[in-house]
Protein backbone atom coordinates (compact mmCIF):
# COMPACT_ATOMS: atom_id res chain seq x y z
CA UNK A 1 0.00 0.00 0.00
CA UNK A 2 1.44 3.65 -1.05
CA UNK A 3 1.12 6.24 0.39
CA UNK A 4 -1.89 8.92 -0.92
CA UNK A 5 -1.84 12.65 -0.47
CA UNK A 6 -4.95 14.59 -1.11
CA UNK A 7 -3.63 15.47 -4.76
CA UNK A 8 -3.61 12.05 -5.62
CA UNK A 9 -6.70 11.11 -4.43
CA UNK A 10 -7.96 13.94 -6.25
CA UNK A 11 -6.02 12.38 -9.56
CA UNK A 12 -7.98 8.94 -8.36
CA UNK A 13 -10.64 10.66 -8.37
CA UNK A 14 -11.31 12.89 -11.68
CA UNK A 15 -9.60 9.71 -13.56
CA UNK A 16 -12.20 7.25 -11.86
CA UNK A 17 -14.70 9.87 -13.02
CA UNK A 18 -13.11 9.79 -16.53
CA UNK A 19 -10.20 7.86 -18.27
CA UNK A 20 -9.52 9.59 -21.00
CA UNK A 21 -8.96 13.55 -19.17
CA UNK A 22 -5.97 14.89 -20.90
CA UNK A 23 -3.00 16.07 -18.62
CA UNK A 24 -4.10 19.32 -18.84
CA UNK A 25 -7.92 18.93 -18.07
CA UNK A 26 -6.53 16.56 -15.13
CA UNK A 27 -4.12 19.65 -13.96
CA UNK A 28 -6.80 21.96 -14.06
CA UNK A 29 -9.52 19.49 -12.34
CA UNK A 30 -7.13 19.07 -9.81
CA UNK A 31 -5.74 22.80 -9.28
CA UNK A 32 -2.26 21.68 -10.38
CA UNK A 33 -0.10 22.54 -13.08
CA UNK A 34 0.39 20.00 -15.81
CA UNK A 35 3.95 18.57 -15.10
CA UNK A 36 3.56 18.11 -11.54
CA UNK A 37 0.51 16.45 -12.54
CA UNK A 38 2.46 14.51 -14.70
CA UNK A 39 4.77 13.11 -12.67
CA UNK A 40 2.38 11.90 -9.92
CA UNK A 41 -0.07 10.49 -12.07
CA UNK A 42 2.91 8.25 -13.83
CA UNK A 43 3.97 7.35 -10.16
CA UNK A 44 0.57 6.22 -9.60
CA UNK A 45 0.79 4.24 -12.62
CA UNK A 46 3.94 2.87 -12.17
CA UNK A 47 3.47 1.64 -8.17
CA UNK A 48 0.11 -0.01 -9.63
CA UNK A 49 -2.03 2.09 -7.89
CA UNK A 50 -3.18 2.56 -11.97
CA UNK A 51 -3.04 -0.70 -13.03
CA UNK A 52 -4.77 -0.36 -16.31
CA UNK A 53 -7.32 2.11 -18.60
CA UNK A 54 -10.29 0.06 -20.19
CA UNK A 55 -14.08 1.49 -22.06
CA UNK A 56 -16.95 0.64 -19.99
CA UNK A 57 -19.01 -0.68 -22.83
CA UNK A 58 -23.15 -1.27 -22.46
CA UNK A 59 -24.00 -4.63 -22.83
CA UNK A 60 -27.42 -4.55 -23.78
CA UNK A 61 -26.43 -2.35 -26.76
CA UNK A 62 -24.32 -5.44 -27.64
CA UNK A 63 -27.04 -7.94 -27.36
CA UNK A 64 -26.16 -9.30 -24.27
CA UNK A 65 -29.32 -8.89 -22.02
CA UNK A 66 -28.89 -11.49 -19.78
CA UNK A 67 -27.18 -11.06 -16.58
CA UNK A 68 -26.79 -13.63 -13.86
CA UNK A 69 -24.21 -14.38 -11.26
CA UNK A 70 -23.70 -17.96 -10.80
CA UNK A 71 -22.46 -19.82 -7.38
CA UNK A 72 -20.58 -22.78 -7.97
CA UNK A 73 -19.17 -25.34 -5.19
CA UNK A 74 -16.29 -27.72 -5.95
CA UNK A 75 -15.80 -31.35 -4.73
CA UNK A 76 -13.27 -30.78 -1.82
CA UNK A 77 -11.11 -33.86 -2.69
CA UNK A 78 -8.17 -32.40 -3.74
CA UNK A 79 -6.51 -28.79 -4.74
CA UNK A 80 -6.49 -30.15 -8.48
CA UNK A 81 -10.20 -29.08 -8.59
CA UNK A 82 -9.31 -25.73 -7.54
CA UNK A 83 -6.34 -24.66 -10.12
CA UNK A 84 -8.60 -26.77 -12.67
CA UNK A 85 -11.26 -24.44 -12.37
CA UNK A 86 -9.65 -21.21 -12.02
CA UNK A 87 -7.39 -21.69 -15.09
CA UNK A 88 -11.00 -23.33 -16.93
CA UNK A 89 -12.74 -19.55 -16.21
CA UNK A 90 -9.79 -17.53 -17.47
CA UNK A 91 -11.23 -18.87 -20.84
CA UNK A 92 -14.87 -18.41 -20.32
CA UNK A 93 -15.63 -15.18 -22.24
CA UNK A 94 -19.20 -14.66 -20.86
CA UNK A 95 -17.32 -14.62 -17.18
CA UNK A 96 -16.75 -11.24 -16.58
CA UNK A 97 -16.00 -12.07 -12.73
CA UNK A 98 -15.26 -15.02 -10.78
CA UNK A 99 -14.46 -14.78 -6.71
CA UNK A 100 -13.27 -16.89 -4.77
CA UNK A 101 -15.73 -16.68 -1.28
CA UNK A 102 -16.19 -18.66 2.28
CA UNK A 103 -19.00 -19.90 3.11
CA UNK A 104 -21.79 -22.14 1.38
CA UNK A 105 -20.15 -22.20 -2.20
CA UNK A 106 -16.31 -21.92 -3.30
CA UNK A 107 -16.91 -19.27 -6.14
CA UNK A 108 -19.02 -16.24 -7.31
CA UNK A 109 -19.63 -15.60 -11.08
CA UNK A 110 -20.51 -12.61 -12.86
CA UNK A 111 -22.08 -13.50 -16.54
CA UNK A 112 -23.31 -12.18 -19.18
CA UNK A 113 -25.27 -13.84 -22.08
CA UNK A 114 -27.30 -13.25 -25.37
CA UNK A 115 -30.37 -15.00 -23.75
CA UNK A 116 -31.58 -17.61 -21.92
CA UNK A 117 -30.61 -20.61 -24.65
CA UNK A 118 -27.07 -18.99 -24.45
CA UNK A 119 -27.20 -19.45 -20.53
CA UNK A 120 -27.82 -23.28 -20.72
CA UNK A 121 -25.50 -23.68 -23.48
CA UNK A 122 -22.92 -21.99 -20.81
CA UNK A 123 -23.81 -24.09 -18.01
CA UNK A 124 -24.89 -27.95 -19.61
CA UNK A 125 -21.85 -27.56 -21.91
CA UNK A 126 -19.14 -25.64 -20.27
CA UNK A 127 -19.94 -25.41 -16.61
CA UNK A 128 -20.95 -28.49 -15.20
CA UNK A 129 -18.83 -31.00 -17.73
CA UNK A 130 -15.85 -29.01 -15.56
CA UNK A 131 -14.21 -31.98 -13.08
CA UNK A 132 -14.50 -30.96 -9.49
CA UNK A 133 -18.17 -28.96 -10.21
CA UNK A 134 -20.51 -30.23 -7.73
CA UNK A 135 -23.04 -27.75 -7.53
CA UNK A 136 -24.60 -24.85 -8.95
CA UNK A 137 -27.19 -21.97 -8.33
CA UNK A 138 -28.17 -19.43 -10.10
CA UNK A 139 -29.75 -15.83 -9.88
CA UNK A 140 -30.90 -13.88 -12.93
CA UNK A 141 -30.55 -9.58 -12.28
CA UNK A 142 -34.06 -7.94 -13.00
CA UNK A 143 -32.66 -4.40 -12.58
CA UNK A 144 -29.17 -2.98 -12.20
CA UNK A 145 -30.01 -0.52 -8.82
CA UNK A 146 -26.51 0.41 -8.65
CA UNK A 147 -23.30 -0.40 -10.56
CA UNK A 148 -19.94 1.66 -11.03
CA UNK A 149 -15.87 1.10 -11.01
CA UNK A 150 -15.51 3.82 -8.92
CA UNK A 151 -13.31 2.90 -5.27
CA UNK A 152 -14.46 4.91 -2.33
CA UNK A 153 -11.23 6.75 -2.20
CA UNK A 154 -13.37 9.76 0.36
CA UNK A 155 -13.86 6.86 2.99
CA UNK A 156 -9.25 6.44 2.84
CA UNK A 157 -8.76 6.34 6.65
CA UNK A 158 -7.75 9.93 7.96
CA UNK A 159 -5.04 8.78 9.65
CA UNK A 160 -3.72 7.00 7.03
CA UNK A 161 -3.86 10.05 4.72
CA UNK A 162 -2.24 12.42 7.30
CA UNK A 163 0.50 10.13 7.54
CA UNK A 164 0.98 10.44 3.91
CA UNK A 165 1.12 14.31 4.38
CA UNK A 166 3.69 14.43 7.10
CA UNK A 167 7.14 16.14 6.01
Amino acid sequence: MIELDKLDLKILAALQENGRLTNLELAEAISLSPSPTLRRLKRLESEGVIHRYVALLEPTQLGLGLEAFVRVLLDKRGKQHTASFTQAVQGWSEVIACHAMAGEMDYLLRVVFEDLAHFSRFVMDTLLQHPGVVDVKSSFVLATVKQTTALPLQHLSAARRRRSELP
